[in-house]
């Protein structure tokens, strides 16, 4: 019987690899084409991880479509409600230092709190069961709040529910959290993901929202009308600084997240746990929510995930744990189902995960 040399034999197997993985981006582009076309997405981003390693980052279709520019995973999208990861992160983060705990009663920090957040703790403002809600249907986004002013006007909106008796996704907790951050740490939230998350990660174009700065590679947010494309609608500049999802990113900075959840780097491996622990309401009843984590599973395959929409943007970071894979995508159209071609994406990586 012949043998191969090893060096033909190396070159065998990096061409039946390199085959595979053009037939893996094949699929993944017509798949993902076929998706933008169905749904009208002007621009999109995208980036599969498996074992660790970026195996597809690409940009399809436009960043900008009044001067079609191109997307390219360097295209800085906005992360909606993405960027509550990094909230309750930051939050965790000053729980490990001692500086606060999650059974506090908020009221401990804002004493002048109406008398229905005398229950309302910590852990109830990262897992959406504090009662607080979301922004009623006479708030003013266009009005530039102050960070005072944004908290009293929280404090008139009465709570929808009694603190942990039932889950209903609130905007406002993390508004809140965002305060909260900034009252123990001393420093604006945007500062302090700055300072203790993005730079050590090297996350080096993560940053709050800020449409007056000149930023390379800002996509635009659309909107569709009657089936027609329009600019996004526009908001008062402190409110793309909020807590509950401002930021730039683009799918490298959350491949370099990524990474870091697997490790220790940021948090203790018991604190990353709990943040993927389904919360537990008053009547023992679980919600398969964490803190800024939305929990499941596929065919017994975990998944921990969250979407984002804000402003034109959506976006979409689901993680399989079990299979060491992670997609990541950001559109620039309003209606875009992320989730959904995101779970694509996944499932032909990995059928079982259909």
């Amino acid at each position: 019987m012949k043998h191969f040399p090893r060096a033909v034999a190396l070159i065998l197997l990096l061409a039946v690899n390199c085959l595979a993985q053009n037939s893996f981006d094949a699929k993944v582009d017509d798949y993902i084409r076929s998706e933008m076309q169905a749904q009208q997405i002007p621009g999109l981003s995208l980036a599969v991880i498996k074992d660790g390693q970026v195996v597809l980052a690409r940009g399809y279709g436009l960043a900008n479509v009044e001067y079609q520019v191109p997307v390219k995973p360097e295209t800085i999208f906005q992360s909606g409600s993405v960027g509550k990861q990094f909230t309750a992160t930051a939050v965790i983060m000053l729980i490990e230092e001692g500086k606060l705990s999650l059974d506090d009663k908020i009221t401990r920090y804002f004493p002048d709190g109406p008398t229905a957040w005398r229950d309302i703790t910590v852990r109830h403002l990262l897992t959406h069961t504090s009662g607080l809600g979301d922004y009623p249907n006479d708030f003013d986004l266009r009005r530039d709040y102050t960070e005072e002013e944004l908290y009293q006007r929280i404090k008139t909106i009465p709570l929808a529910f009694q603190p942990g008796e039932k889950w209903s996704y609130s905007n406002l907790a993390y508004v809140m959290l965002g305060i909260l951050i900034h009252k123990i740490s001393g420093k604006f939230y945007g500062d302090f993901l700055q300072e203790r998350i993005f730079k050590p990660l090297d996350m080096s174009t993560a940053r709050i929202i800020s449409e007056a700065d000149i930023i390379p590679n800002r996509a635009a947010g659309y909107r569709l009308v009657n089936g027609e494309l329009k600019n996004q609608n526009w908001v008062s500049p402190s409110l793309n600084t909020t807590a509950d999802g401002a930021l730039y990113l683009t799918v490298y900075d959350m491949a370099k997240w990524d990474a870091a959840l697997y490790t220790e780097k940021l948090l203790k491996r018991s604190s990353l746990e709990q943040m993927w622990t389904p919360v537990k309401l008053n009547n023992g009843q679980t919600v398969p929510y964490g803190f800024g984590w939305a929990l499941g599973e596929i065919h017994g395959h975990r998944i921990i995930e969250h979407g984002g929409s804000w402003q034109g943007f959506k976006s979409q970071i689901s993680r399989y744990p079990d299979d060491k894979l992670t997609i990541i995508l950001f559109a620039n159209q309003a209606r875009t189902n992320q989730a959904k071609i995101a779970h694509g994406v996944a499932a032909l990586v990995n059928p079982e995960l259909h």
